[in-house]
Parts: C-alpha cells; structure tokens; sequence
C-alpha cells in the first residue's frame, strides 16, 4: 500500500511540473495594436504598391505624400490618446475613382489584416 501511495505522489509531482500553453485553434487571428511606426511604414508602403512616387515621407508629423500622374495623395498617421493608431488616406485630382481604394487594400495587407 505504500509503495502505491508513493508512486501516486510521484506521479502528481511530475505532473505537476507540465505546463501546458493552449495553442489558438486554426485560423484564428491574434490582434496586437498596431505600432506608430508599423502603421506609418505600411501606409508609405501601400502609396509604393500602387505606383505613387513619394514626395514626402516625415513619421514626425505622420505626414506622407505622393504622385501618380497630375493624381496628388497623402497619408495621415495620427496617434490617438487611447494608443491606437488612425491612418487616413485623401486624393487630389485623382483620375482613377478606385486609386484610394486599392491603396487602403494594400495598407491591410501590409498590416496583416
């Protein structure tokens, strides 16, 4: 009966030494904010995705600007008070109706969403 006990005990004590670290099932996607700097850095990299030459790119006042043809954009990268981050993206003279549109797509694809 004792050396039973014995190895029951021991047994708990191994046991009890495990850790176990849940894995997120299959396709579940885990959200971090997202950076100041990761945030800017995609936005400038989505203007380049779609062909905009860069003439401004300052992270100090979050400001990016570019053109594509006589089409002026420019990006805004603003830290809230809460900690995120908006980005908001705006055209001047813009010949192509889908040019803000597939440039917001890049930015998602570039920040993982």
């Amino acid at each position: 009966m004792r050396i039973l006990y014995a190895a029951a005990c021991s047994v708990l004590i191994v046991l009890s030494a495990c850790a176990y670290y849940p894995v997120p099932a299959a396709g579940t996607v885990v959200m971090t904010p997202a950076s100041y700097d990761r945030s800017f850095s995609a936005a400038a990299g989505a203007m380049r995705d779609e062909g905009l030459t860069l003439t401004v790119q300052d992270p100090a006042s979050g400001n990016i600007a570019g053109q594509l043809g006589n089409s002026t954009v420019t990006a805004n990268v603003r830290q809230q008070s809460d900690g995120s981050v908006r980005v908001q993206f705006d055209a001047r003279d813009a010949q192509d109706p889908t040019l803000l549109d597939r440039i917001s797509r890049s930015y998602d694809r570039r920040m993982g969403r």
